[in-house]
C-alpha cells in the first residue's frame, strides 16, 4: 500500500469532507417525524399481536384446562 505524508492525508481528507451533502433542516425534520410515525405504528402492531396471542392462549387454556 502506498504511504502518504501527513500533509497529503489532510488534503485528501478535506477533499472527501467537501463532497459530503448535508441534509437541510426540513429534510431532518421530515425524516425525524417519519421515524416517530413508523415507531408508533410498529408499537401498535406488536401490542395488537400480543393481545391477540394472549387472548388465544387464555381461550385454549380455559377450554382444555
Amino acid at each position: 500500500m502506498a504511504r502518504t505524508n501527513p500533509l497529503q492525508f489532510i488534503q485528501q481528507t478535506r477533499a472527501e469532507v467537501s463532497k459530503i451533502v448535508w441534509p437541510t433542516r426540513r429534510e431532518v425534520m421530515l425524516t425525524t417525524v417519519m421515524v416517530f410515525i413508523m415507531a408508533t405504528l410498529t408499537a401498535i402492531f406488536f401490542a395488537l399481536v400480543d393481545v391477540l396471542i394472549r387472548n388465544s392462549l387464555q381461550t385454549i387454556l380455559n377450554v382444555f384446562g
